[in-house]
């Protein structure tokens, strides 16, 4: 198979190109290529270009995470060249180890972010802050063991001085994928500004189950765009069940549970006039 080019919908007009055994043209065959293509006659006009970074993603299937590809440089569309994307994803020898998780079953999944610079002479602007005030968020369970089953939220959040509200979602005996074996933990961007109501952050994050003894805590590191109103970020199978409740890990102590949310980056987009 030499091409595969998904239905339109990862952005509006647009769609993944991708070569399973590589771009012959510029790579060879030892390596998987994936691009973004701007579909339709005339999507971009002559004389107009379109400034993107792009992100790619495979997702790891026994891990139920993704691996993601990106570089800092800018992508340049224009109606002479309407697909860019990565010639070297990644090696189809890493891509097929069964231990990587990528291939199961003969089924794969790929995934794509565009975020758009500067379209026309428009474009936005970007401020980033690190260590952000009020970026750790600790939400405290009590009677964990008796916490109602399903989904269930924390308490409303803001960091820095974004007034970007944020809450955590947890399912305690894992949602429908995990029931049963994992904790679920997720973090969402709530709307921010009613005019404003898809407001966009980046953010680099850390979720974190608490050794309430000797600070050996559970966690996991993730980064994400965050869409105002949109599903959250997180981990389907976050924690085993097991390890929560097993009392050498410290992490259930007097029935009660605690939970970390820190924001260590988060990046803003404004438009610019």
């Amino acid at each position: 198979m030499n091409l595969v080019s998904s239905n339109q919908g990862v952005t509006n007009g647009k769609k993944l190109v991708l070569y399973p055994c590589g771009n012959a043209k510029k790579v060879g065959s030892s390596y998987i290529s994936l691009y973004i293509a701007i579909a339709g006659a005339n999507a971009i006009p002559v004389g107009s270009q379109v400034d993107v970074i792009l992100k790619l993603f495979i997702y790891d299937q026994i891990q139920d995470k993704y691996l993601s590809i990106q570089d800092d440089r800018a992508r340049r569309f224009h109606s002479l060249k309407t697909e860019n994307g990565f010639d070297q994803l990644i090696s189809l020898e890493m891509f097929s180890d069964p231990s990587n998780g990528y291939l199961v079953n003969d089924c794969c999944a790929f995934g794509a972010e565009v975020h758009v610079i500067k379209y026309e002479g428009k474009g936005e602007k970007f401020s980033i802050i690190r260590e952000p005030a009020n970026g750790t968020y600790t939400w405290k369970i009590q009677k964990f063991s008796t916490f109602p089953e399903g989904q269930q939220f924390s308490q409303e959040f803001t960091v820095a001085q974004h007034n970007d509200f944020r809450i955590l979602e947890l399912y305690p005996k894992g949602d429908s994928r995990a029931k049963g074996k994992f904790l679920s933990l997720f973090l969402h961007l709530l709307t921010v500004d009613n005019a404003l109501p898809r407001q966009r952050v980046y953010s680099e994050y850390t979720l974190i189950v608490k050794d309430q003894v000797l600070e050996t805590h559970y966690e996991r590191i993730g980064s994400a765009w965050f869409i105002s109103g949109s599903s959250g970020w997180g981990f389907l199978q976050f924690i085993p069940l097991k390890d929560i409740y097993d009392v050498s890990k410290r992490y259930l102590v007097n029935d009660t549970l605690i939970v970390d949310a820190k924001i260590s980056l988060l990046t803003a987009i404004e438009a610019l006039s």
